[in-house]
Parts: structure tokens; C-alpha cells; sequence
């Protein structure tokens, strides 16, 4: 008979095959095809024709070809890898931003105690660049002139004012750029501020919730203010 140590605990049989089991799931794809393969390879030697056998450029071809498969294997799982780790590494990011107010494609101004916010991307310099202030019914309040502007974000502060001096009522605005370099037009992109409240992760990767502007990827976030 042989003596257990009192520290040592005797797993069940049952148990242990059932870790073996699980040990043995755990094989990689690249694993189990290089298995099957020298099962097959193997298979193939024995049962070879003795007056034909296999050409040596035969057996290296195949094992050159089972050589990119588990290369290819292993490449995938480190880049699942990686992508796993950028994704972390963007929603630890994201998170930084909750509260923060940033701005984002979209044209809309919500003036509040005479305070509205928004911006202007500028993809190259400009001679001449003018924003115009509209209210829910579409009539324009106010017209901004903003003059020359080089390449890159521009945040605003509307006060409210409006062209006939007197102030615009708290509430929901848009508005338009027009912008123009030598006498052409240039598109620009308006930008509408926002504060992130929530960071969310989906199939499609990080998302930012900004109400009014929905949910945003990192790369339409333009400026963090």
C-alpha cells in the first residue's frame, strides 16, 4: 500500500480524466493540424507502393505547405492578440474622456445662458471663412466672420448675440461654414461640441456616447476641450 501524504489531496479518477480532457481541448488549431497531418504522413509511408515510393521533393513539399498553414495559425492568434490589447488600451483611453466636453462632425448649437460652443475643422489654410447662425426655423441670427484660418480645429464661443444686437433666446441652433482660398471654395467641416457621459464597447470596436451626437468612434472625436 502506498502512503498519501496528509498534504497531498487524491483527485478522483473521473476527475483527472476530465482534466486530461480539458488539458488535450486546449490544443491550438495549429497543433491539431500538425497532428493530422503526421498521422496522415505516416499513414501515407506505410501504405506506399515499395517499387513507387514518395519523392523526397514530394515529402518537402507537403511539409513546407504544413509549415504556412501553422505559420498563418500563429500569426492570426497574435494578431487577435493584439487587437485584444489595443482595444483595452482604447477603452482605458475612452474612459479618460467621460465629462469632458469634446467636439465631433455635426452642426448643431445648443446655446445655453447665452453660451453656445462649437467648431470648425480646417483640412488646409483659407483666405476667407464665415459661419452662419441659424434658428429652428431656418432663418439666419447671426453671421460670423472669421478671416483667414490655417490648416487644423477651431473651437468657438457663440455669446448669443444676434445681427440685430440684441440676444438670442436660449435654445437649439445650427449652423453653416463657408470658407474659400484664392477665390475657390473649400469644404470644411463644422463641428458640434458635446460632453461624454458613457464608453461602450461593441463588435466594432470602442464607442463614445455624446448626447446630441450619439455613439462616436475615437477617430471622429476632433478636439477634447
Amino acid at each position: 500500500m502506498t502512503a498519501v501524504n496528509s498534504n497531498t489531496t487524491v483527485l478522483p479518477q473521473a476527475l483527472l480524466d476530465q482534466m486530461n480532457g480539458a488539458s488535450a481541448s486546449k490544443k491550438s488549431t495549429a497543433e491539431e493540424a500538425q497532428d493530422r497531418f503526421l498521422t496522415l504522413l505516416v499513414t501515407q509511408m506505410k501504405n506506399q507502393d515499395p517499387l513507387n515510393p514518395l519523392d523526397n521533393a514530394q515529402v518537402t513539399s507537403q511539409l513546407a505547405q504544413l509549415s504556412t498553414v501553422t505559420g498563418i495559425d500563429k500569426l492570426n492568434g497574435t494578431l487577435e492578440s493584439l487587437m485584444g490589447s489595443y482595444q483595452t488600451s482604447q477603452s482605458l483611453q475612452a474612459a479618460n474622456m467621460i465629462g469632458h466636453g469634446v467636439l465631433a462632425p455635426g452642426s448643431a448649437i445648443s446655446l445655453t445662458e447665452s453660451k453656445g460652443l462649437m467648431g470648425v475643422e480646417f483640412p488646409q489654410a483659407v483666405d476667407t471663412a464665415t459661419v452662419t447662425v441659424k434658428d429652428s426655423t431656418g432663418k439666419v441670427v447671426q453671421t460670423i466672420d472669421l478671416g483667414k484660418q490655417t490648416a487644423g480645429t477651431v473651437p468657438l464661443l457663440w455669446d448669443g448675440s444676434m445681427a440685430d444686437g440684441t440676444k438670442a433666446p436660449d435654445g437649439n441652433y445650427t449652423f453653416e461654414v463657408t470658407a474659400s482660398l484664392g477665390g475657390t471654395a473649400v469644404k470644411v467641416n463644422p463641428l458640434q461640441f458635446g460632453i461624454v457621459t458613457t464608453v461602450s464597447t461593441s463588435s466594432t470596436g470602442v464607442q463614445i456616447n455624446v448626447p446630441g451626437l450619439g455613439a462616436l468612434n475615437l477617430s471622429d472625436i476632433r478636439q477634447i476641450l
